[in-house]
């Protein structure tokens, strides 16, 4: 799947309720940061030669309900949401909607549409371009921006997502930032870009895993948002870890809902648009 949306919802994985300084982002953080990715892939490739559900949401009956009676379910994939690596934190969250009425295709149109991800993920993403698109591979960029308390932090990003069709029913995709940089003083005259893997560490690295399957009248989707960022002080961390994971938690099904309403919205434009021709 190309996504996507889930870059709002990866922003916001560690915005911290604090007055972040200046961190350097360390080799250590970074081999812990790529030994988990590994782990993810192998946890992917499980889903994909054994017999377990292909989709989360299939792997227990009430969660399956509820997203089936339109409810966006979201959920930590390590325990609390967040796991301690050197100088550094990582936020792996999933959450998962049913779009009913949709296929997989009308579903990949909207995700396909990155220079539109402006309008469909606002407010928090603020610009958003197709860089370069070809049968496997699509790179793009996007700048998003949260203000939280006294925290405003804006990012700019590239990212370059990757897609497998199973079949004509089932897909799955991979989305990397292939390189991110922190917009100092946004929206303000002296506003500039700061060097990759410098500032306050808000981001430092996002994978998106994202599942989908065309059954029962519609399309599931599922999302794994995966975010390196800085550690959050021991002192503070009562006081911030909740706020984040509420973030956290609040974005993801904000990104998942904004998704199925463009989805469903582009459906009935087509439908509107087929009428109009049908009766010329």
């Amino acid at each position: 799947m190309k996504s996507n949306s889930i870059f709002s919802l990866a922003m916001v994985l560690s915005v911290f309720a604090v007055r972040a300084s200046a961190v350097e982002l360390q080799s250590a953080t970074v081999d812990a940061w790529q030994e988990y990715l590994r782990d993810a892939d192998v946890r992917l490739q499980v889903r994909l030669d054994s017999g377990k559900p292909f989709l989360w949401v299939d792997e227990a009956a009430d969660r399956q309900l509820r997203v089936r009676r339109g409810e966006v379910v979201v959920a930590p994939l390590v325990r609390h949401g967040t796991q301690s690596v050197p100088d550094g934190l990582i936020h792996h969250w999933i959450g998962a909607v049913f779009i009913p009425n949709a296929t997989v295709g009308s579903l990949l149109a909207v995700l396909h549409d990155y220079d539109r991800y402006k309008d469909i993920y606002k407010p928090a993403v603020t610009d958003s371009k197709s860089l370069e698109f070809n049968a496997a591979d699509q790179d793009f960029s996007m700048t998003w921006q949260r203000h939280v308390l006294f925290v405003n932090a804006a990012m700019q990003a590239q990212y370059r997502a990757h897609e497998i069709a199973i079949d004509s029913r089932r897909g799955y995709g991979v989305v990397d930032a292939t390189r991110i940089q922190e917009i100092e003083d946004y929206g303000r005259p002296s506003e500039h870009l700061l060097p990759a893997d410098a500032g306050a560490g808000f981001i430092w690295r996002i994978r998106s895993i994202s599942r989908y399957v065309e059954r029962d009248g519609g399309v599931y989707l599922e999302i794994e948002a995966i975010a390196l960022t800085r550690d959050i002080p021991g002192s503070l961390r009562w006081l911030v870890s909740p706020v984040v994971n509420h973030l956290s938690i609040n974005s993801l099904t904000t990104t998942l809902s904004q998704t199925r309403e463009a989805v469903g919205s582009q459906r009935v434009t087509l439908a509107k648009n087929n009428n109009r021709k049908g009766q010329n």
